[in-house]
């Protein structure tokens, strides 16, 4: 059996690395299936506490062709082997904490959050290509829905 070399996974390093990796500018391309697509720009900014302040911004298109400007913001924090995500809120409010392991040849965290009476269970995979991918599946009375979202380094 062949194997494909593992060099661009090296971009991530271990689990452990993962969180320092994101900080800087990334092309999102997100599809909520049957509901909206959106293309952008993600960064995500070191602040002086250490965290990482992300901010997505782009372009929203409705199957019925609408389109407008949307934007939203979370921040990040260091854990042992990977990172929390909060919502960007005065007191920071917990969206989730991800405990990344190595699957094959990405490095994948998971983690669920009730939100009311939806459930939100979100996968974050970071590829061997460089690029990371975050997948979260909505459930519940309100919400029925997988949001997929993939980033690329920009410039790249």
């Amino acid at each position: 059996m062949e194997t494909t070399p593992l060099l661009p996974l090296a971009s991530w390093g271990t689990p452990d690395m993962v969180f320092d990796r994101l900080e800087g500018a990334w092309d999102l391309d997100r599809s909520i299936e049957g509901k909206a697509t959106m293309v952008g720009i993600a960064r995500f900014a070191r602040l002086d506490t250490g965290q990482l302040k992300y901010r997505e911004e782009g372009r929203i298109q409705l199957p019925d062709g609408q389109a407008f400007d949307g934007h939203r913001e979370y921040v990040f924090e260091r854990s042992p082997d990977g990172f929390s995500v909060f919502f960007a809120e005065t007191p920071l409010r917990l969206f989730h904490a991800i405990v990344i392991v190595r699957k094959g040849d990405e490095l994948v965290g998971s983690a669920g959050h009730l939100c009311i009476a939806d459930q939100y269970d979100s996968v974050y995979r970071f590829r061997a290509d460089g690029s990371f991918v975050i997948e979260h599946l909505v459930k519940g009375p309100r919400k029925d829905y997988l949001s997929r979202t993939v980033f690329k380094r920009r410039g790249l």
